[in-house]
């Protein structure tokens, strides 16, 4: 079917908008520019969208994002939209009197925010579900709550070790309080319920849906592991695709476990042979044989700022302001490290870092530089995700390595958390070096915009928003900045989670720009952004959804 999307602006890459539409045939853009030609070249029989003044752009992309878990935590225990602890605590107990039969209440998306130090109590817990066993994961995901009845379970008493990668709150006995961070998570994950794949597909195409309607239509998942019972996080994806109902194109990030060396690449190798050999019977869309990809491996470096677990180059600073001595976490020794990304880089996978602290940062890099060294320049990608601080030397090798700046720019905003949580821990120095966006493009780095979904919200335009005006998108234009001198231009950012995913995913040359021969995944907007004001981008709305000339979500 041809489509002529005609009476609005279009967006042109590294430039902004322009009055014209777009023209589709089979599935691919074949003219962009004013409405009379892109009417004469759909031809008469085309379908006319009337995009109403509003925007044409190339769909949007997340270059960091976890679907399936999103998706199966909006159907379990989901606290992501609660605006205090007394809100979660009501929330819990209605969920867990609304589902009898259910041996384990699980769920997450709680905030640190909501509570002293971050760290909710076991006995909050236990007062709303006192006969069943709860455990629950904050919204980052980097920690988790549990009850008096899960930690029982799971064998977490005083006598318990932290582990490695990981710390137990404690009470002043020596007890466990409830709050577990990083590797002291699986503590008790290990003992709860594992989801079934039927839970998990279900999962998969609840995120699917809710990223089409933000007018996302490509994505990297950053976390594809083998589950517990012999489940492959990858099984879910190619399910799904068996079926024909993927609606994206999808990159996935295979995990790499710290705990096993070098060896374990053959297994790596074979399962990203196996997605490639996947047979799918298609879905209508253009461009379906290449839907799914798993050529990345997640690479986890550090823990988060709130925990003071991220990796950090100075010693986090306790209440009073005096350095403590520890500088965080890093889970992979420095020249272990190296070793992983060259091996990784020598049989084809782009390395996807979740780095947050300055050090992880450089060693992401420096690991990338002996990757470089040791094989040459082998093209890939290679991306470090969400560099809450970057040291300034290390802002210009990202351009000289090649290295994608995956950002999540939500983050980049004042609000409880950063306030409260963060600031008061860090170095001024390091504390006034988070999340260097303007510093990065400038010294060249292609930005790619990602969400982390579900620990913030998965909008794309919620995330330039932040970008734009380093504020909340919901504040006021008077409110704060935060570190206002990183702002990016709305151009800048619309290319980051446009081109500059799909350039990071090795997909640029099919899509990501609205020029002739691109695949046709389009999201048209409500409105233009760029003619309004920049306080206003998040109130965008997305009206439709396109992958390759298919509809794949419409505004009701």
């Amino acid at each position: 079917m041809n489509i002529a999307f005609v009476n609005g602006r279009r967006y042109v890459t590294g430039v902004g908008t322009r009055p014209g539409g777009v023209a589709v045939r089979e599935g691919r853009i074949i003219a962009v520019g004013p409405d009379s030609g892109v009417l004469e070249a759909a031809g008469p029989a085309a379908e006319i969208v009337d995009a109403a003044g509003g925007l044409i752009s190339p769909a949007f992309g997340d270059a960091h994002t976890h679907p399936t878990m999103g998706g199966l935590q909006l159907g379990q225990c989901h606290l992501d939209h609660c605006t205090s602890a007394e809100e979660c605590l009501d929330v819990i107990a209605a969920y867990a009197a609304d589902h009898p039969d259910e041996p384990w209440i699980l769920g997450g998306g709680w905030s640190m925010a909501h509570f002293p130090r971050g760290t909710p109590h076991r006995g909050l817990l236990d007062r709303v579900v006192p006969d069943r066993p709860v455990f629950l994961r904050n919204r980052d995901h980097h920690g988790a709550w549990a009850n008096s009845r899960a930690l029982a379970l799971a064998g977490v008493d005083a006598t318990t070790a932290d582990p490695a990668d990981g710390r137990i709150e404690r009470d002043p006995d020596g007890g466990p309080a409830g709050t577990l961070h990083e590797g002291a998570v699986q503590l008790v994950a290990r003992v709860a319920p594992a989801p079934t794949r039927r839970a998990l597909v279900e999962g998969l195409l609840r995120g699917q849906e809710h990223c089409l309607a933000q007018g996302i239509t490509q994505w990297q998942d950053a976390l594809l592991r083998v589950l517990g019972s012999g489940l492959d996080a990858m099984d879910v994806y190619l399910d799904v695709l068996a079926d024909g109902a993927l609606k994206a194109r999808v990159n996935g990030a295979l995990w790499w476990d710290r705990d096993r060396g070098t060896g374990q690449i053959t297994d790596l190798v074979a399962r990203r042979e196996r997605a490639r050999g996947h047979d799918s019977p298609g879905n209508g869309v253009r461009g379906h044989d290449d839907l799914f990809r798993a050529d990345a491996v997640k690479i986890m470096l550090d823990g988060v700022t709130e925990s003071f677990t991220a990796s950090l180059s100075r010693p986090y600073r306790d209440r009073c302001g005096h350095d403590t001595g520890n500088r965080g976490l890093s889970f992979i020794d420095r020249d272990v490290l190296r070793e992983v990304v060259a091996t990784v880089d020598a049989h084809g996978f782009q390395a996807h870092f979740h780095a947050i602290g300055d050090q992880a940062v450089t060693d992401a890099l420096d690991a990338v530089a002996h990757a470089r060294r040791v094989n040459g320049d082998s093209g890939l990608r290679h991306h470090v995700a969400h560099l809450q601080i970057v040291r300034p030397e290390d802002v210009p090798r990202f351009a000289r390595l090649g290295a994608v700046a995956n950002i999540q720019p939500l983050w980049a905003r004042h609000d409880s958390q950063m306030r409260e949580l963060t600031i008061p821990f860090l170095d001024p120095s390091l504390a006034d070096r988070q999340y260097p966006f303007l510093d990065l493009h400038r010294a060249g780095a292609v930005l790619a915009g990602g969400s982390d979904w579900p620990v913030t919200s998965a909008s794309p335009l919620e995330g330039m928003h932040v970008a734009v005006n380093r504020t909340a998108e919901h504040a006021p234009p008077d409110a704060e900045p935060f570190l206002p001198h990183q702002r990016l231009p709305l151009v800048v950012a619309w290319d980051a989670y446009t081109h500059g995913v799909a350039h990071l995913n090795g997909r640029e040359r099919q899509t990501g720009r609205l020029e002739p021969g691109h695949l046709a995944d389009l999201v048209l907007l409500d409105r233009d952004p760029f003619l309004g004001s920049r306080h206003e981008i998040a109130e965008t709305a997305v009206v439709g959804t396109w992958l390759g000339g298919r509809q794949v979500y419409g505004h009701p």
